[in-house]
């Protein structure tokens, strides 16, 4: 029996290395998810024990005490003190009236940072951006210390679960919420410096000039393939305009920029790259690839009737930039039109000289 040695190239070899991080970094993100869901859904029910039981610390601490004692007793890793008693109630006590948005954001966030949060007295919004963003993005309780101190709900714009999609009808059930908690409806590019009109290729350029950044806003687990990317099929050559990888969702991202409001037409060019990248480049045990249409402005009934019978999971989120998005585009528009007469009466004076 012989030995055979395989021989593989450097791109090829970086594949298998991305393919199997992805593996591992699913399982580890999965893991952690349930974790938190499981410790949150435990410490739920034993507060609402104790809440039921009208349980206060002036007169229910000795009951809460004994509790304790023989908690620690049964689970002694289990932290069972008096102490994480009441947290537990008080956890119980502040979402029990909350919506299941809310509900479902704090229930796959760490106890540590829920108690983080159940400190600082914020409203449901608030509450519901911090959590928001500390899934999204990955936030340990130091980040998350610091966000609040820093007033982030204030000065950012609050993130909803993206609701302009048809993740519900396009991708198995645990995909689509995972999804939802990925994309955010809105994105800050506050930090390119926008301050005059640009185009659509100079916000790309922008974006990739400072992808660390862009990374870090769309949230953890996004890998950067590349801008502009080739595809082609059936003897035609299409190009994305960023490419991505989630690590957690195990799919290609598919980001199309629009310089101006969404319009329907958006989305079918979007289902047909992703038709493309279905067929060509995505790989056995990825799911489905997902697009998103990135835009100044969007109108969710606009979204939801151009989104109604696509078979690929899209969805639709627009930016802030630093001047506001009607004079942006009114003066984009401006500066098109103003380019294509310059053009036109270049032309017509290169013709008067000939």
């Amino acid at each position: 029996m012989t030995n055979e040695v395989i021989h593989i190239n450097e791109n090829e070899y970086k594949e298998i290395l991305l393919q199997t991080v992805a593996v591992i970094e699913t399982a580890r993100s999965n893991i952690a998810r349930h974790v938190a869901a499981t410790a949150s859904n435990t410490y739920w029910e034993i507060g609402k024990i104790l809440y039921d039981r009208k349980l206060e610390s002036k007169h229910g601490s000795g009951v809460v005490k004994r509790l304790s004692v023989d908690l620690k007793e049964r689970y002694p890793k289990m932290g069972m003190s008096p102490r994480q008693l009441w947290n537990m109630k008080s956890f119980y006590s502040r979402y029990k009236d909350s919506d299941t948005k809310l509900l479902r954001s704090v229930a796959l966030l760490p106890w540590s940072q829920n108690l983080l949060i159940l400190s600082k007295d914020l409203s449901d919004e608030d509450s519901l951006y911090y959590a928001h963003e500390s899934i999204s993005k990955g936030w340990n309780r130091d980040v998350l210390l610091n966000a609040i101190k820093l007033k982030m709900h204030e000065t950012h714009p609050h993130p909803v679960v993206l609701s302009d999609n048809n993740f519900a009808t396009t991708l198995p059930l645990h995909q689509a919420q995972y999804a939802n908690e990925v994309f955010s409806s809105t994105l800050n590019l506050g930090f390119l410096g926008v301050t005059e009109p640009i185009l659509e290729l100079e916000l790309e350029q922008r974006l990739v000039d400072k992808i660390k950044l862009f990374l870090l806003e769309l949230g953890k687990g996004f890998t950067f393939i590349g801008n502009q990317h080739v595809l082609e099929y059936n003897g035609k050559e299409s190009r994305v305009d960023m490419l991505f990888f989630h690590r957690g969702l195990r799919c290609l991202v598919a980001i199309d920029l629009k310089i101006g409001k969404f319009v329907p037409e958006y989305a079918g060019k979007m289902n047909y790259y992703l038709s493309i990248l279905d067929r060509t480049e995505r790989q056995e045990g990825e799911n489905p690839s997902i697009g998103i249409i990135l835009c100044a402005e969007k109108d969710h009934v606009d979204v939801e009737l151009a989104l109604e019978g696509m078979t690929k999971p899209i969805g639709v989120a627009d930016y802030q930039l630093i001047i506001p998005k009607e004079e942006l585009e009114k003066t984009i528009t401006a500066e098109i039109q103003s380019f294509q007469e310059e053009r036109v009466s270049t032309k017509q004076q290169k013709e008067d000289e000939e």
